[in-house]
């Protein structure tokens, strides 16, 4: 299940046959890092990267969340990636391109005969048309899956598509996608912006991305990282409209009122619960900023 307490509004792949650039991952803002050996990493590197990430691991990467996108079980690297990380400091295995529910059972069951930790979780990848018509068959699979993470670009080849800046070769799939997680209590991340130079499109879609109910954004680049925070978190203005919203109401319910007025505007236990969710998400950027 989704953790409230944990932002992802950031969520940067980076390559694991990249010492430097592992090494840099401990000191940027993003929320959560992809440690990756599947597409980045060519397959000669496999195994180097794979001990490169676990030593990394081993040192930490400070407050950021630090998930290992594992080679699929089908190619002669997945089995090994599991067990070596099934015991490791990694906080989730991403498994790409998944398309059925006993993909993700069987990395569970994987995972629970290695003696892995309780709460090693597992993300799911989202990246073909059939990871998209059995979107509720793979939120429901297990509970150790706490994310889909959307892989836009595979889905947009296998669409034979083209990328566009309103991004409307891949909406039905995005938002399938939101409502299965919310449906479940799953994280849901969007898609990776491609253009590095695009500062406006990437603008816009994080903003798309926000509106639609995503938690965050994947990044295939540090200099990413500025835009998804701002986006993916609460604004100052927000925050202060989930605490005058939460005030209002418990004052009227002390006055014994099952309902509040705040400028004009109806509010009920449904918006209390959302005022809440915001100010917890907040709390906890606040704490990892601190850090």
């Amino acid at each position: 299940m989704i953790n409230i307490h944990r932002p992802r509004r950031s969520v940067l792949y980076m390559p694991g046959a990249n010492t430097r650039a592992l090494e840099k991952a401990k000191t940027l803002a993003a929320d959560s890092l992809i440690l990756d050996l599947e597409d980045a990493v060519a397959p000669d590197a496999k195994v180097a990267a794979r001990a490169n990430i676990l030593a990394a691991l081993e040192t930490g990467f400070g407050h950021r969340e630090a998930v290992v996108r594992i080679n699929g079980l089908n190619t002669p690297w997945g089995a090994d990636d599991l067990s070596a990380f099934a015991n490791s400091k990694a906080d989730a295995i991403v498994l790409p391109k998944v398309e059925s529910a006993s993909q993700i059972q069987e990395v569970a069951t994987m995972l629970d005969k290695a003696g892995a930790r309780s709460d090693l979780t597992i993300w799911a990848m989202i990246e073909t048309p059939m990871a998209i018509f059995k979107l509720q068959e793979i939120a429901s699979a297990h509970p150790k899956l706490e994310a889909l993470v959307l892989g836009t670009s595979d889905l947009v080849k296998d669409l034979h598509a083209r990328h566009t800046p309103s991004r409307v070769e891949t909406l039905t799939a995005l938002s399938l996608s939101v409502l299965v997680a919310r449906a479940y209590g799953l994280c849901v991340l969007d898609g990776v912006h491609l253009s590095l130079d695009d500062e406006e499109g990437l603008r816009l879609s994080c903003i798309q991305g926000r509106d639609m109910g995503f938690d965050g954004k994947t990044l295939i680049h540090p200099k990413q990282i500025e835009l998804a925070n701002e986006f993916f978190g609460p604004s100052p203005l927000e925050i202060t409209e989930a605490q005058e919203r939460i005030a209002a109401y418990d004052a009227a319910i002390q006055a014994g009122a099952g309902i509040a007025v705040l400028n004009g505007k109806l509010i009920e236990e449904l918006h209390i619960q959302d005022a809440k969710r915001i100010l917890a998400l907040a709390k906890a950027i606040e704490s990892f900023a601190s850090n």
